[in-house]
This record gives structure tokens, C-alpha cells and sequence, in this order.
């Protein structure tokens, strides 16, 4: 099947990729207003919930990002048109017929495995490939077979695929054992379509599933309860779905990467475009780490620091708790603190791969298991040094603004598919940084 999508910009060739460097020359103090993009997490969801329905959909606030032309290039492989433009995301889903998500287009991008429910719930089948590996840790699927199950599907997994039938989706009570946000959104999405009420407990209550629901509810979908222990999705009947205009929350994770930047270098930033209640785990620990950090307008936060961090302790969790993906950048800050922190990992098991990078810069980490004791040294240094995932590529930027002398950072595919012009956004708060 022909497929068409529509490319903002055409995605860097991986070889000339891996030869590109972001150069920081640090102890540069960050001041000014950084705008904050469109969440990725959230618009990836979006646009597989667009396969819903026959119809044009049209999301708005989109980054420009690898991981959103390469979601794009999987619902194009469906039947989809995609057209990206003037960071607007327009889907047209009239013509999706194919149910088969395959690996080579799975495999660059594990949150298109969330396209699995929306063909369930259109089709009545689908079959998607098992996304493979993640260097951060597991991320397992038990949850989604489980709760597809529950609304009455058949599902087997063979040959690297998950294969999902169904005469009919009726809904159902389905708990899970852990708040996993893509099981969340796979059985969410699935249940739209179902005969009568589903109930998801222990749901996922991170703002991008709310923004999800928001969106599907403005497609005609009926969900009640998102960003609560407790979902409630009241089937309708596929007549009553159509395309949906609708906006893309801010990147909470984007921001936080800023919000940490200036405890790094000192300095007094704005950002803008933010939600703040979004962030209220990491305000809490910036401000005992010795940040003065104020709402000043419904999406304005101010971020300002005069001297070096404070030592702190931090458990990641499942939202509203402090967010893994934050994890790495605190990290950053805590290398060049006052004192000895200690960090606990509780959602992905190998999510301190940015620690041995930070030691080439002088950082005094220790690992044990799910457990990071960092003693603060005076001050980092800068070295080469390559990001193994998109936040620790985010953290030893931050790493690198606040060292001395200069950094240089590979391995950039990870950092494009998550950060919108991260080098011209620091170069505007006054950091000396480029990429070459």
C-alpha cells in the first residue's frame, strides 16, 4: 500500500548524525525567557488515537521532532495521510485499512506500540510488532494483553508480533497491577469502541493521558476520570467519532530540563508556555536544593539560583511523584552540589547509563542496583562524552553548561527526538553552545 506523510524537515541521515557534536563551553550563567514546546508524549498518543476514525484530525502545538515524523511515518504505513506543518500535525484517517504495524517501523519508535488498541477498537484486528529492546530497561506488555483480553479480545504473541482479534469488544473492569501509561492507553483507546463501560483502576495519571482522553473525547469518545486512580470509558458506536482540532499540552519534561539548566550555571530564567501544576514534584525539590522558584502567571514559571545546590534525596515514581525522566538531569545538578544525595530508581532498571559519562566529567557516583549515591564535587569539567538515551542526553548538556572548560556531546539522535531546538533555546538564555 501506498503510504504519504508530509515531512517538516527531512530526518538526518544516521551517519552523518553519529559524526555531529553539540560543543558547550560552560560557566556561562543562564538569563532570559525560553518558550516551551508542545509535549511529545502526548502528541504521539494523539496521533494514534486519530486512527480511530474515519475523518481529518488536526493537533496543534507540535514539536518538531524525529519521534513525531517517525510516528508519522507508522500511520502512514496504515492508510493514513499525514501532513506536518507550522508545528500542526493534520491526519487523515479516511483510508486506513492496513492492521499490520511492522518491526522496521515499530523498532525506531516503542510508543507506537500504543497504535495496537485504536486498530482493535476500528477493525477488529490488528497486528503489531513487538517493539524490542530499550536501553533504559524493560518495558513489558503484559498489562496491554491482559486488559485487551478483559474487553474480550483474542491475543497471541508469535514470531515478534502481538496478534489481536475480536468480533466484538465488550467493556469490562480491568485493574492493573502497576499504572503503566502505554497498557493505560492501549486498553483506553480499545474501549472507546467497546459494547457498554469499561473501568481502568490503578490507571496512569500523567497529564499526557489526560490530554489523550481530552482528545478522543473531543472526537465524540465518552471517558470521565482521567488523571484519577479510576477511568471510566462508556462505549459509542463508530458513527459517533469523527476528526477532532485540538491542542498539545506543554512539555513538562522540556521544561524541567530548562528549570534544572539554571541550577547548573546560576542565573534567573523565564519560562513560558508551561503548565506549573504540571510540576509541582520538581518545583518541591529545586526549592530544597536551593532554588527560588515562583508561578508567575498561569503558564509563566521564574527560576532563579545565586550559589551552588544543596545535597537532596529523590525516589522516582509514577506521576503526580517525581518523574524518571527527570531523573538523569537531577542527576547532573547533584554532581556539583553541596553534599551527598542519593537517587532511587524505581521505574526502569537501567536508567542511570548517564552516571559513567558523568564520571568522565568528574562526578563521584556510586551504583548499587536501583540506587545512585552522588557526593557532590566543587565543580565538573568538561570532556567527550555521548548520551546512551534522550535524558541523559538532556543531562550532560545541562552537565556541560555548568562545567568548566568544554564539553562535547555525541549521539544526538537521542536528544532530536525529544528536544525542539534545545541549542538555539540555550544559546538564547545567554549560553555559549553550538552543534557542529
Amino acid at each position: 500500500m501506498k503510504t504519504e506523510v508530509t515531512r517538516l524537515d527531512p530526518p538526518a541521515r544516521p551517519e552523518a548524525e553519529e559524526q555531529e557534536r553539540i560543543i558547550i563551553h560552560g560557566g556561562k550563567p543562564l538569563n532570559g525567557s525560553v518558550q516551551i514546546s508542545g509535549a511529545k508524549n502526548a502528541v504521539l498518543k494523539m496521533m494514534a488515537a486519530a486512527l480511530l476514525t474515519k475523518g481529518v484530525s488536526v493537533l496543534r502545538n507540535v514539536p518538531n521532532l524525529t519521534d513525531v515524523q517517525m510516528m508519522g511515518d507508522v500511520i502512514a504505513h496504515l492508510g493514513a495521510k499525514v501532513t506536518v506543518k507550522n508545528n500542526e500535525v493534520i491526519i487523515d484517517s479516511t483510508k486506513v485499512e492496513e492492521v499490520e504495524a511492522p518491526y522496521e517501523l515499530v523498532s525506531q519508535l516503542r510508543a507506537s506500540f500504543v497504535v495496537l488498541g485504536p486498530l482493535l477498537a476500528r477493525f477488529g484486528q490488528a497486528k503489531v510488532s513487538l517493539p524490542g529492546g530499550c536501553a533504559i530497561g524493560e518495558r513489558r506488555i503484559d498489562l496491554h494483553e491482559r486488559g485487551l483480553k478483559l474487553l474480550g479480545a483474542e491475543v497471541k504473541i508469535e514470531h515478534g508480533y502481538v496478534y489481536a482479534n475480536a468480533a466484538k469488544l465488550v467493556g469490562s473492569r480491568i485493574y492493573l497491577d502497576r499504572p503503566s501509561n502505554g497498557a493505560t492507553e492501549n486498553i483506553m483507546m480499545a474501549a472507546v469502541l467497546a459494547e457498554g463501560q469499561t473501568i481502568i483502576e490503578n490507571a496512569a495519571q500523567d497529564p499526557e493521558i489526560v490530554n489523550l482522553a481530552d482528545f478522543i473525547n473531543a472526537m465524540g469518545g465518552k471517558i470521565h476520570g482521567a488523571g484519577t486512580y479510576q477511568m471510566t470509558i462508556d462505549g459509542v458506536k463508530p458513527s459517533k467519532l469523527h476528526g477532532a482540532t485540538f491542542d498539545t499540552i506543554p512539555d513538562r519534561l522540556e521544561a524541567g530540563s530548562f528549570m534544572l539548566a539554571v541550577m547548573a550555571t546560576t542565573g534567573n530564567i523565564t519560562v513560558t508556555g508551561v503548565n506549573p501544576h504540571h510540576l509541582y514534584s520538581l518545583i518541591s525539590k529545586m526549592t530544597e536544593m536551593g532554588a527560588e522558584v515562583s508561578i508567575y502567571a498561569p503558564d509563566t514559571l521564574k527560576v532563579k539560583i545565586s550559589g551552588k545546590p544543596l545535597a537532596t534525596d529523590i525516589t522516582t515514581l509514577p506521576y503526580p511523584a517525581f518523574p524518571t525522566d527527570l531523573q538523569s538531569p537531577v542527576m547532573a545538578i547533584l554532581a556539583a552540589s553541596e553534599g551527598t544525595s542519593i537517587i532511587t530508581e524505581t521505574i526502569y532498571e537501567n536508567r542511570f547509563m548517564q552516571a559513567g559519562e558523568l564520571r568522565r566529567m568528574g562526578a563521584d557516583v556510586a551504583l548499587k542496583g536501583n540506587v545512585a549515591v552522588i557526593k557532590g564535587v566543587p565543580q565538573l569539567t568538561g570532556a567527550e562524552v555521548k548520551s546512551s538515551d534522550l535524558r541523559a542526553g538532556a543531562a550532560l548538556i545541562i552537565a556541560g553548561l555548568g562545567a568548566q572548560g568544554i564539553t562535547e556531546v555525541s549521539g544526538l539522535r537521542h536528544i532530536d527526538r525529544g528536544y525542539e531546538n534545545i541549542v538555539e533555546k540555550f544559546t538564547g538564555l545567554g549560553a555559549e553552545i553550538f552543534r557542529r
